[in-house]
């Protein structure tokens, strides 16, 4: 599927700006932008000029002047898309931007969809598709950890792993195939013993990829953290600590936050968003109570729960504070959970002490001071291995990529399990040509247009 006619559309985001960027790619890119473009300094027209430069002058629609522009030109092959490239850079202003636009339209280029840029890429062979996938997750990487993965898998560190291993495999299938041709002649050209190694081993890589997902998809997403507790107890003033800002209404009155308030911070390079709930309680209050019940809710979505209490009422709770605790063990036994003495600044050490004493693995803060709270954040990050980020090893953030390797791996079981069991070629081959299948699935070697118009129907208009 390769395109024949030449797309346009706004490289940078919508609105007004210090610049903006259009994009043209395709066969008359450098042609349809010579016909609009008239050079300050050079005589030569732009398809004279050498590929990977940039030119000054106007861009002319008849006798009239749109705006004073920067034009780089990229010659095919050596361009993002592999076509030629061409890329305006002018004033931000909305008007200026459309008229350009709507100049080159009528020259000719009709408006790229979105990820049409990548998608010719792609198509070009400048990219594979897990490449493509990893400039999308580039775009929108908020925190260093997800930038640092989306670059890894842009540079193709994926996708080299992911293409030996199908090379290797492809090998031996071929030989495997080949006996089939000779099956009255009962030879075998493939090694068993070299096949059972190399078996063995693409199990281990899928299973250490598979794994890494459940990191991945933590750093791609963030780390959901609802902060639980009675009402009045801090929880807003320990939202706003943790943003170093005053986004929830904090007040003396019990009861103030009456939905939840939701908020996100980089710790350590991995993204954690806050869930400030309203306060666990008995309560008549009818809208209090449906903001009771959106904590549970929330509690149910978040992978981390802050359990907050008030230490100078601690004396006064009793029985209360451990009912709620329960509640939330039992309901939630697998979610880690953090306790915390909040307002710790108005007790004195023998309180601090007794309180320690009763309650084990307990934080102690005090939200308004600031006291503990750098000491959560070490906590919060302790909760995700960040091991194989530090390493730099491999991590699978997308759930594409991560379905067809749980699919690649089942037949690859399939075949370790067919190989202990002397199963013929023919039935062997089978199961190989499964795990191919899958393996091409995520580089892109293997695909229809109803994957890539899902795949780059997510980008954004102009990448």
């Amino acid at each position: 599927m390769i395109h024949q006619d030449t797309i346009v559309a706004l490289a940078t985001p919508s609105g007004a700006g210090a610049i903006a960027v259009i994009r043209l790619s395709g066969n008359d890119a450098i042609s349809i932008a010579d016909s609009c473009f008239r050079s300050i300094k050079s005589k030569k027209t732009l398809s004279a000029q050498k590929t990977h430069t940039i030119h000054l002058g106007h861009i002319i629609d008849g006798n009239k002047t749109i705006d004073e522009v920067l034009v780089s030109v990229f010659k095919n092959p050596n361009s993002y898309t592999g076509e030629d490239v061409v890329e305006v850079s002018c004033h931000g202003s909305n008007y200026i931007q459309q008229e350009i636009i709507q100049l080159f339209l009528r020259k000719g280029c009709r408006m790229a969809t979105a990820g049409e840029f990548t998608l010719r890429a792609f198509l070009n062979g400048k990219l594979d598709l897990s490449q493509a996938e990893a400039v999308a997750d580039l775009i929108s990487s908020d925190n260093e950890a997800s930038h640092q993965i989306a670059m890894q898998q842009m540079r193709g560190g994926f996708s080299s792993e992911i293409a030996k291993l199908r090379e290797e495999l492809l090998n031996f299938a071929s030989l495997i195939e080949l006996e089939l041709d000779f099956a009255e002649e009962d030879v075998e050209f493939a090694d068993r013993t070299q096949f059972k190694e190399l078996v063995e081993r693409i199990s281990f890589v899928l299973k250490r990829l598979i794994d890494s997902f459940a990191v991945g998809n933590v750093i791609k997403n963030g780390i959901p953290v609802a902060i639980v507790g009675e009402p009045n107890v801090g929880k807003s003033t320990l939202l706003n600590a943790l943003l170093n800002e005053e986004r929830a209404i904090v007040s003396e009155i019990a009861g103030t936050t009456r939905d939840t308030i939701e908020d996100e911070i980089s710790i350590g390079g991995i993204g954690f968003r806050f869930i400030d709930t309203a306060g666990i309680r008995e309560t008549k209050d009818v809208v209090e109570s449906i903001g009771i019940k959106k904590t549970f809710e929330k509690i149910d979505q978040a992978q981390v729960v802050i359990y907050l209490f008030d230490s100078t009422q601690f004396k006064t709770l009793g029985s209360q504070f451990k009912v709620e605790l329960e509640k939330i063990k039992n309901k939630y036994p697998q979610k880690p959970l953090i306790i915390i003495a909040n307002k710790v600044d108005k007790l004195s050490n023998e309180d601090i002490s007794s309180l320690k004493s009763q309650i084990s693995n307990l934080e102690l803060l005090s939200a308004k001071k600031g006291i503990g709270v750098d000491e959560l954040k070490d906590k919060l990050l302790s909760f995700v291995n960040t091991g194989s980020l530090r390493n730099n090893d491999t991590i699978v953030t997308n759930s594409r990529h991560y379905d067809s390797l749980l699919k690649a791996l089942d037949d690859i079981e399939k075949v370790k399990h067919g190989l202990q069991s002397g199963l013929s070629g023919d039935l062997l081959a089978i199961d190989i040509r499964q795990a191919l299948y899958h393996f091409g699935e995520i580089t892109g070697e293997i695909t229809n247009d109803d994957l890539l118009g899902n795949i780059f129907a997510n980008f954004c208009i102009g990448k």
